[in-house]
């Protein structure tokens, strides 16, 4: 399947294809030990590093239909990091995940993404299950996913450690 990145708005944020003129905040946010300590194997990424995966975000939509978008203040267009899915081959399932800059956390942004990704995985995408994988130590992320109506299902090894799997069913949501 082959789309664009569609563009999808809450009231303080836009989730937006990524573009080059990201790569210099999005390389800073993926430079950043404490943001990255929960993420993938948790190292960080150097800039070249941080451009390919922005690269991949943006194949991921072309290969799947859906992939990483990057989130951004609405009013003062700054990147706050990004938000969106992400089920390469051989991936446990269709996942939504998140990622902010130090500097944005505390504020309800990735509640804020990550509840309109949800929304949009079940009323735009008609998926019926969402998964969220979670280090067991990332605190925040688990709030944020409670938060969003995500629920613990299970633990599996997911490149060398453990991870949560913190899903949602669009025949359990509310209304």
């Amino acid at each position: 399947m082959t789309t664009a990145a569609r563009t999808l708005e809450t009231p303080r944020l836009k989730l937006r294809p990524f573009t080059d003129a990201d790569a210099a905040a999005y390389a800073a946010m993926c430079a950043d030990p404490e943001v990255m300590r929960h993420i993938g194997t948790g190292v960080v990424q150097t800039a070249a590093e941080a451009w390919r995966a922005m690269a991949m975000f943006l194949g991921h939509w072309q290969l799947r239909g859906f992939g990483m978008w990057a989130l951004e203040h609405r009013t003062s267009g700054v990147l706050l990091g990004r938000v969106g899915f992400h089920h390469p081959p051989d991936w446990p399932d269709f996942e939504l995940g998140w990622l902010l800059a130090r500097e944005h956390w505390g504020h309800g942004y990735a509640r804020e993404a990550a509840a309109a990704a949800l929304r949009h995985a079940f009323e735009s995408m008609g998926r019926e299950r969402v998964i969220s994988l979670i280090r067991p130590g990332n605190a925040r992320s688990i709030a944020v996913a409670e938060a969003i109506g995500e629920r613990l299902a299970g633990r599996l090894e997911l490149l060398g450690s453990e991870a949560l799997v913190y899903e949602a069913r669009a025949d359990a949501r509310p209304g």
